[in-house]
């Protein structure tokens, strides 16, 4: 990317300190990055990053970190030591915003937490991701992902009816979590233009997870009903589901807007249903959800995958098939919209990798270089801070960098 390119970047000379490691934090300094923002991400020396060992390995290096840490500058550096935590201090009172997903109090154990921060720079934004937030009595409880997930409600309605609940096959609840972290950066840069004043911004897993649960908790308030597991299908909203096709295959068919039940019921033979008055609205149909997915499963079990979905889009329903990893890949929509994109690693070898979101049609984002190695930076940044080639070497000699 050219001077003239990066200029174009939207968040072009934000100053970003990332201190977490793993996802939430690391996925939301991504984001940033892909946008213009310089991201100094702080890994322990001799180890990094634990998600430099997630996942597929090759070369030693997880394939997930070229994603993961895209864009971004990695200086090795120990926080637990005294000259690491002033170094870290050096860095955040030249910093925009600091983004960390330690257990809270961690930071303010090492002198770097909020009070201690602000005081150094008052216009910084400091980003907390943790399981269960800074404050309430689950504080200081260890919390990853799916624990969130677990407790937002999430994971309760996964699987089938009288089954154990499943996980979601990703990280949902960090990644959700990142995204509220991303958009309250945006916001208290927002307010910072008017106040000239940074802020706190406090985003737990659990309640990132919970945000997404739509009327699962007014409508126990409202009647006690407890929503329960539901397969495949969405309790309420019919029809919605997966049928099994001819062969074995599934197609998911979301029929359940008015006009488009009307048509799925004409193209599955079933006037009568069409037609039916008790049937025109949702609250009708969700009575009877059994009833309309049987005629639907009746219509798809003998006819192949490919047919059905032609017949549904010939008619105008949605409709579609889970998508494996290499359908992803080939699919003609995600390459026209460049969501599979071609980077070459350190090694040679090219990997392909998601397109950035969201889509700007005047400054788009970037995808710039895979992920770092290890301290790949440190003598950049340091210097950067006037940090001399001497000073370096003591503190490289003392495993501090």
């Amino acid at each position: 990317m050219n001077a003239s390119e990066a200029r174009q970047l939207p968040l072009q000379g934000l100053k970003v300190l990332e201190l977490g490691q793993l996802i939430a934090g690391p996925f939301a300094t991504k984001l940033l990055g892909e946008f213009g923002a310089d991201v100094i991400k702080i890994e322990p020396p001799g180890t990094g990053d634990p998600l430099r060992k997630w996942r597929m390995i090759e070369d030693g290096t997880s394939l997930w970190w070229h994603v993961q840490t895209r864009n971004k500058r990695s200086v090795a550096l120990d926080l637990r030591s005294e000259e690491g935590q002033d170094l870290v201090r050096q860095l955040a009172a030249e910093a925009d915003v600091v983004v960390e997903n330690f257990r809270p109090g961690t930071l303010d154990n090492w002198g770097l937490g909020w009070e201690a921060l602000s005081q150094l720079n008052p216009r910084l934004i400091m980003v907390h991701i943790s399981g269960y937030g800074q404050t309430g009595p689950y504080r200081d409880k260890p919390g990853f992902g799916v624990i969130g997930e677990a407790m937002g409600g999430l994971r309760y309605l996964t699987g089938q009816p009288g089954e154990p609940s499943v996980r979601v096959g990703v990280s949902i609840g960090d990644s959700l979590s990142a995204l509220y972290a991303v958009i309250g950066t945006l916001l208290a840069l927002q307010e910072r233009n008017r106040s000239g004043l940074g802020q706190e911004i406090d985003v737990a897993l659990y309640e990132s997870v919970f945000a997404m649960m739509e009327s699962l908790l007014p409508e126990f308030d409202a009647s006690g009903q407890v929503r329960e597991p539901s397969g495949s299908a969405l309790p309420g909203i019919t029809p919605s589901n997966a049928y099994r096709c001819q062969g074995g295959d599934y197609v998911l068919i979301a029929g359940n807007g008015d006009s488009i039940f009307k048509r799925l019921m004409g193209v599955i033979g079933r006037d009568d249903l069409a037609n039916d008055p008790a049937l025109a609205h949702n609250d009708g149909r969700s009575q009877q959800a059994d009833m309309i997915d049987a005629a639907i499963q009746a219509w798809t079990a003998e006819r192949p995958r490919d047919a059905i979905l032609q017949a549904l889009d010939d008619a105008r329903v949605p409709a579609g098939y889970p998508y494996t990893a290499e359908d992803i890949a080939f699919d003609p929509h995600y390459l026209a919209r460049e969501m599979i994109q071609t980077f070459t690693r350190p090694n040679g070898k090219p990997l392909k990798v998601p397109g950035v979101l969201p889509k700007l049609s005047a400054t788009p984002g970037r995808i710039g270089d895979g992920g770092p190695t290890l301290g790949q930076h440190t003598d950049d940044v340091l210097d950067e801070l006037g940090i001399d080639h001497e000073t370096r070497a003591k503190l490289r000699q003392a495993g501090i960098i």
